[in-house]
């Protein structure tokens, strides 16, 4: 195995998530209107596919932790790459919609990859740094969305070549996996005390994170699964067009990092409230503007970065919840967004048979706009010594956690959530 720096090892984690979340995961709604149109599928069969690789994502991470721990980051992370392959490979040879099931392997693949990843930079990455090389590889999944496009281009026809092709790069990734990945799960001294059990405070905040991460979920299936559908059926743009709408999301996506780590030290839930509202307004411009390519273009610019934006930040407020415990604060909300993708992906299907695609899109935008008004409640990581004060929490959240320290009957450090008598 060749060592990694921090910075390294950021860029090769973000390569790997773009091949297992970019293309074995996301990429598929890019295909959706030319695979629809060959295997004669209708928009409630699509959105039941669409939720496959979903709850494929969630049964692997469940057991993701413990294989990484058994098998080790390298070992998992090979495993992840060997199914994103058999996959995409067994995508590319669909006839219908039954085998089309290997997008179920391909969720398996985006569940096994995240908890690898994070195992290995329990023993590459200084601890200061998990925050911050978390949200760069998160950002990976708007790389994987970029070199999507170029196939729906110029392959807008040829989507079995595509996916070949995307299983291909993801065989180079196993290699790749293999080669700089370590074989340990996680480095801890001898003498390391285990974390503290999590305590009331740190439950309420995990809890509402997980929430807003299952309703922000739900509302942007409609957009990775219906998006380029919508504009060819609606706006009847030729499927072609579609790549430079994900072209648009995956650039802007990018800004996600940075925009997560900028919230992460700053304001939490006014950022929260922003990208979603950013978010739920892509949809309905999207909905109210399906023929016009410049203005589709920059719904998707919106969408890319409100929805990388809120991953990553999710992804972070997990960490900084529960230090030194990675199996589990940034693994729920992952798995709340894809419980939300899951559940929203059929609905959105059913809403599209009955009512179009303008008013099912307008509809998850509504909702989106709803959970946005209710940001204020988001948790926060309140970075201050005990004793001073808390000036910048929000109103409705220091009501939630002085009800929650009245009924511990002890007092709690704003600072990580624990005691102060520990």
């Amino acid at each position: 195995m060749k060592s990694l720096s921090s910075t390294g090892f950021a860029l090769f984690g973000a390569a790997l998530v773009a091949i297992s979340f970019g293309l074995a995961r996301f990429a598929f709604g890019l295909f959706v209107p030319p695979i629809r149109v060959d295997l004669e599928l209708t928009p409630y069969a699509i959105g039941i596919i669409g939720a496959l690789p979903l709850i494929s994502f969630l049964l692997a991470t469940l057991v993701a932790p413990f294989a990484a721990d058994r098998l080790g980051a390298r070992y998992t992370a090979v495993m992840s790459g060997g199914f994103a392959v058999g996959g995409l490979a067994l995508i590319s040879q669909a006839s219908s919609a039954l085998s089309l099931g290997g997008v179920f392997a391909c969720g398996i693949c985006t569940g096994l990859m995240m908890p690898a990843l994070t195992a290995a930079m329990q023993a590459l990455v200084k601890r200061s740094l998990h925050g911050r090389v978390s949200a760069v590889m998160n950002a990976g999944t708007s790389i994987g969305v970029v070199v999507a496009v170029p196939a729906v281009l110029f392959l807008a026809g040829a989507w079995r070549f595509a996916y070949l092709s995307f299983a291909v790069l993801a065989a180079v990734g196993v290699v790749a996996a293999w080669y700089f990945i370590p074989s340990v799960s996680r480095v801890t001294p001898a003498n390391a005390a285990p974390p503290p059990p999590i305590n009331a405070l740190q439950w309420s905040r995990l809890f509402r994170l997980s929430l807003f991460a299952f309703a922000m979920g739900f509302v942007s299936s409609a957009y990775w699964i219906f998006a380029p559908d919508l504009v060819v059926t609606l706006g009847d743009l030729p499927s072609g067009a579609t790549g430079w709408l994900w072209l648009a999301v995956g650039i802007a996506g990018l800004g996600g990092a940075v925009v997560a780590d900028l919230a992460d030290r700053n304001n939490p839930p006014i950022t929260h409230a922003l990208m979603l509202m950013m978010l739920s307004s892509s949809m309905a411009l999207l909905a109210a503007s399906p023929g016009q390519l410049v203005l589709t273009a920059f719904s998707a610019l919106v969408f890319g970065l409100a929805y990388m934006s809120l991953t990553g930040l999710y992804l972070m407020t997990g960490i900084r919840l529960l230090p030194g415990r990675l199996s589990m604060g940034p693994v729920l909300p992952f798995m709340a967004v894809a419980l939300g993708q899951a559940t929203g992906s059929p609905l959105v299907g059913v809403l599209v048979n009955e009512f179009g695609y303008a008013d099912a899109f307008a509809i998850f935008s509504a909702i989106g706009t709803l959970v946005a008004i209710l940001s204020p409640l988001y948790p926060r990581y309140i970075d201050h010594e005990p004793g001073e004060s808390v000036e910048d929490e929000t109103g409705l959240q220091a009501a939630f956690d002085h009800q929650l320290e009245d009924a511990a009957g002890e007092p709690l450090d704003p600072h990580n959530g624990t005691s102060r008598n520990h």
